[in-house]
């Protein structure tokens, strides 16, 4: 979030210079999603950049929600955005509000334009609206309905407001100018006709306001000093403005201040096409901690304080920027990197049995939390005669330079023993299923036994305390950056990879309560709260270098 101390982006520069002209009294922001969707990483830059401006200046911030559209909207996205907005820590305070509050408002707005002879209602059909608007090389045509008396206007838009017409029967349009260069202006359209049920307001409305119309009336009947968007809405200012003046508000009105959108690489930021993966099945809700959600970003394992570093570190650009989502990664591992415990887990385990142990074998050896953060401290690792380490820790024809487990070879079991492999054990398949090994009580870690050597150290779980559990790996969700419609031709179908068998430390159950680990060598995980009702269940957050595909 913006502080004191940051430099001045472009959206800083001016709403100071409107600050220093006298032109508002106090800075005021807001952000105001649709419910007809969760929040993602984009949607975090945007509030991020109005958020920190409202507390940089000591002034307020609103969230809103712009619920004008019956059809799409709906309760689940509003308590979802609401919980995702107290995780990231924007503050709203008492500052919660909802564009169809004001409907009765932007009504009377309506009216006062039809008054002045700025509005009328168009009978054209939704097609005939589009051919009459012409093209960005040709201008519209004036509609038939386009002069109407004031009188008949207002009678009209009753008719509408009180169920008369069928939707798409009749809109209320703006009267500026059909041969704008600037398609917005070509009459647009101010109300609409929906008998669609309001998850708010119920059937009290069958007149919805569109945004362009509704969006600057709202800002200012809350005060609202900078309405920042992204560049999506550059060209929609004249109409912002438009709406402002015809309306003859006192001064001072909101203004509006675009910026640059921000995309990640390999990742999807459009709610249209994370709507169109949470309805095709192909990811497990808006939560799959694929998505690039935050209700996904959160499950994976991702931290608000690494999202926010992120987000301060890219900064805010004029135009629109492709960001490599390594950057993303790097942030979460430096937070991440102090704050976790290391512990050890096995994904693909392969038994080991320590032929020279007795088979009562307990032992319990010191092992540090955080190589990196001694505060941490230590955690006691049960040592026993029989062990697993993972299946590609073994080779019985190693490439060069492998510095692992190999026949009559010898490694460092990490925090234990040197171990040397002495016997393979195979099944009818020809499958390794054990490993017989011996070891060497002097070799002890920490003892500071100089004797000899080893090229390797591996991790390890004993086969006795071991927890069972799974552990879910994830790579890009599409091979290739999504172009088009044609979504589903980039998935990656290999984007999850579920290791069913895998065996964890049992100190790793107490040792942190949120559930974060760094397995070490794979990456960084999170217990998955919401699989793990029944079984536990670990995501991987990242791993420890970047591994995403460029």
């Amino acid at each position: 979030m913006c502080n004191e101390n940051d430099s001045l982006n472009f959206v800083d520069r001016l709403v100071k210079e409107d600050i220093n002209e006298g032109k508002c009294d106090e800075i005021h922001t807001r952000f105001p999603p649709e419910p007809n969707g969760y929040l993602h990483i984009g949607s975090a830059y945007a509030i991020n950049i109005s958020y920190g401006i409202a507390k940089k200046y000591n002034g307020k911030f609103n969230l809103r929600f712009d619920d004008t559209n019956p059809g799409k909207e709906d309760h689940e996205y509003v308590d979802a955005i609401v919980e995702d907005m107290k995780w990231m820590g924007f503050d709203y305070e008492d500052r919660l509000f909802y564009g169809s509050d004001y409907s009765g408002k932007i009504y009377n707005y309506a009216l006062y334009l039809i008054r002045k002879g700025k509005a009328y209602v168009c009978n054209l059909t939704p097609d005939e609206v589009r051919e009459y608007r012409g093209t960005l090389t040709t201008p519209g045509k004036n509609s038939p309905y386009r002069d109407r008396t004031i009188e008949e206007n207002l009678e009209l838009f009753d008719k509408m407001k009180s169920g008369k017409y069928k939707e798409g029967e009749a809109v209320l349009r703006a009267k500026i100018d059909m041969a704008s260069p600037n398609m917005n202006m070509r009459d647009p359209v101010i109300y609409r006709i929906s008998y669609t049920q309001h998850y708010k307001t119920g059937t009290q409305w069958c007149i919805y306001p569109m945004y362009d119309y509704a969006h600057p009336i709202q800002d200012y009947i809350e005060g609202v000093s900078h309405s920042l968007c992204s560049n999506e809405f550059k060209d929609h200012r004249p109409l912002y403005e438009w709406v402002l003046n015809e309306l003859d508000l006192d001064n001072p009105k909101p203004r509006q201040i675009e910026f640059g959108r921000m995309n990640l690489s390999g990742v999807v930021t459009s709610k249209r096409y994370l709507k169109m993966l949470v309805a095709s099945g192909e990811v497990d809700g808006w939560d799959d901690p694929r998505l690039s959600t935050l209700k996904g970003m959160r499950r994976r394992g991702y931290t608000r304080e690494a999202i926010l570093n992120f987000l301060r570190e890219i900064g805010v650009a004029k135009a629109d920027t492709l960001v490599d989502v390594a950057m993303l990664e790097n942030s979460l591992r430096q937070d991440l990197k102090l704050r976790v415990p290391s512990v050890m887990a096995v994904l693909d385990p392969i038994k080991v049995v320590v032929t020279n142990l007795p088979e009562e074998h307990l032992e319990y050896l010191t092992i540090e939390n955080n190589g990196e953060n001694e505060d941490l401290g230590k955690r006691e690792m049960p040592f026993t005669k029989e062990l697993y380490i993972e299946r590609e820790d073994f080779s019985e024809n190693p490439p060069k330079k492998y510095n692992r487990l190999v026949l009559d070879g010898e490694v460092r079991l990490k925090g234990a023993y040197f171990i040397k492999c002495n016997e393979v054990i195979k099944n009818e398949s020809g499958e390794i299923v054990e490993l017989r090994c011996s070891y060497d009580p002097e070799t002890k870690s920490g003892s500071g036994f100089t004797g000899r050597k080893v090229k390797g150290t591996i991790h390890w779980v004993s086969a006795k305390y071991g927890v069972p559990c799974e552990v879910r790996l994830f790579e890009n969700l599409f091979n290739d950056a999504p172009s088009g419609d044609n979504l589903f031709e980039y998935i990656n179908k290999n984007s999850l990879e579920v290791k069913k068998n895998a065996i964890i430390e049992p100190a790793a159950l107490r040792l942190n309560e949120e559930g974060r680990f760094q397995f070490i060598r794979h990456g960084y995980f999170i217990r998955d709260t919401r699989l793990s009702k029944e079984k536990l269940v670990f995501n991987r957050t990242v791993s420890l270098k970047n591994s995403y595909k460029k």
